[in-house]
């Protein structure tokens, strides 16, 4: 049994690595500024902590061997879109202050989650040929200032590594999706807005199409990994010798109209797509796996089909609750 700690343990990615860690038989601390949105944490002890502040950062790492620094402030594109200083500001705190204290309180190892932003806008202009390896980040052009930040952590993570002999850990995450994750409000990514919009449509239907609308002419491409896969993939990272950056993504790219239309077949309705302005991040992007394959003997099994059907009966479930407890006038907010 390792003690480990895990930032950001009151999200998405971050409740589904408690939960499989604590699977694992590790004891598991998890550390948030809220606590997980859709059901209790299996943490052996969680502590409501703003990273921000170094003093929180010390208190969050004590008495532990293993550190997962998943905490961010972050969201889909139009969060990051319209917060950059924000991300910037914040998410640059929380990382330095907590590889900061992991140091002063000994750690072994560090996880550190960055983000296929890191790649150069400029590989990521089109919507083929976008396959992104981890050799490509330099010259840097990250996207945006969430890009930036991670770049920017990733650096000080192995140079910590060569300076402190704290074995540090990279995975940069290519569009996780799947249960239990932010589904509304603003911070929700591409799969689980899209389930939200094919399932307020269907349940407020009165047409036999359900017009859904997609931000952009939809034919930006993207690759999707299912939760139960990126948590196998950081588990693998952290406990392996490389101390590079890996992809933790999946290879299986589709544009973002053929992902509604396949969130339509899990849904077994019939869909317009009405196309309105929005932000919608680079052209194409792609996970290249050769080297993750290579260097942990790992690839995704779950395929975006099978993740889809899972995350959509999820998100009607938890829509379907809220208009129990609302009323169907709720489906016009969203």
């Amino acid at each position: 049994m390792t003690k480990v700690c895990v930032t950001g343990a009151g999200g998405f990615i971050g409740h589904h690595l408690v939960n499989k860690l604590k699977e694992l038989g590790h004891w598991v601390r998890g550390v948030d500024i809220k606590y997980p949105e859709f059901e209790p944490t299996q943490a052996d002890e969680f502590e409501l902590l703003d990273l921000r502040y170094f003093h929180n950062a010390l208190i969050a790492t004590r008495n532990v061997e293993h550190v997962y620094g998943l905490a961010a402030d972050m969201g889909g594109m139009g969060f990051i879109f319209s917060n950059q200083s924000q991300i910037l500001y914040s998410n640059t705190k929380i990382n330095f202050n907590t590889l900061e204290a992991a140091r002063i309180n000994a750690v072994k190892r560090y996880f550190f989650s960055s983000s296929a932003c890191i790649y150069p806008i400029t590989l990521q202009a089109g919507v083929t040929n976008v396959d992104l390896k981890e050799s490509d980040a330099y010259p840097a052009n990250p996207q945006g200032m969430y890009g930036w930040e991670k770049l920017q952590m990733e650096h000080l993570c192995q140079h910590y590594q060569r300076e402190y002999n704290i074995q540090t850990r990279i995975a940069r995450f290519h569009n996780t999706y799947g249960p239990l994750g932010t589904w509304r409000g603003g911070r929700e990514k591409a799969p689980a807005a899209l389930c939200r919009k094919v399932a307020a449509g269907a349940l407020s239907q009165t047409k036999e199409r359900v017009p859904i609308e997609v931000w952009g002419d939809g034919e930006q491409t993207r690759s999707f990994i299912y939760i139960d896969d990126t948590v196998t993939g950081i588990i693998r990272i952290m406990h392996s010798d490389y101390a590079q950056p890996l992809n933790v993504g999946s290879a299986e790219m589709i544009s973002i109209n053929t992902l509604a239309y396949l969130i339509a077949q899990a849904a077994d309705v019939r869909v317009d797509l009405v196309h309105v302005d929005g932000p919608v991040g680079v052209r194409g992007r792609n996970s290249d796996n050769t080297l993750a394959e290579e260097v942990l003997n790992w690839k995704p099994s779950v395929s975006l089909r099978d993740g889809i059907s899972k995350t959509y009966n999820w998100i009607e479930f938890e829509l379907e609750r809220l208009v129990c407890a609302e009323g169907i006038g709720v489906l016009r907010e969203l």
